[in-house]
């Protein structure tokens, strides 16, 4: 999308939340199921306090970030940058929100099987086998494609 000459791409923060059990914090999104919290970043927010408040807004709970996992490119039509954190669970109570149609704690193995979309399964993949490397993926949609892989690092 742009603007006359100008590139126009939302900006997109993401997070894979582990409680002191390690599962993974899933929300179900009411279009796209489950997945890891997402959401855009606000005009003049910056991205820890985006991906902060997505956790929030989305699961109900406070959570400390930790390291950048991945960063996605989407390439189609709507285009994004997807940043992608992970981050350990601090306090609160799961709650639905708007954003959010449900929230819940899940085994790894469960949480994979859940996620029913290619793109956020590859996304809690990716987050889930971080080995201190960031994964850059640049990916299309229509059908669901990863054009580029590398580590960044």
């Amino acid at each position: 999308m742009s603007t006359g000459n100008t590139p126009v791409h939302s900006v997109v923060v993401g997070c894979l939340v582990r409680n002191s059990s390690n599962d993974v914090l899933l929300i179900r999104h009411h279009k796209r199921g489950w997945e890891i919290p997402q959401g855009r970043v606000e005009e003049g927010e910056n991205l820890i306090d985006a991906v902060c408040r997505e956790v929030r807004e989305e699961a109900g709970v406070e959570m400390d970030p930790g390291p950048l996992g991945a960063v996605w490119s989407l390439i189609s039509p709507s285009p994004a940058i997807i940043f992608t954190f992970l981050g350990r669970y601090r306090c609160g109570e799961l709650a639905a929100s708007g954003d959010s149609e449900e929230a819940g704690w899940f085994a790894e193995a469960e949480a994979v099987e859940m996620v029913s979309s290619p793109v956020m399964r590859e996304r809690l993949t990716a987050l889930l086998h971080f080995n201190g490397t960031v994964v850059y993926r640049s990916y299309s949609t229509k059908p669901y494609r990863i054009l580029m892989e590398k580590n960044l690092g």
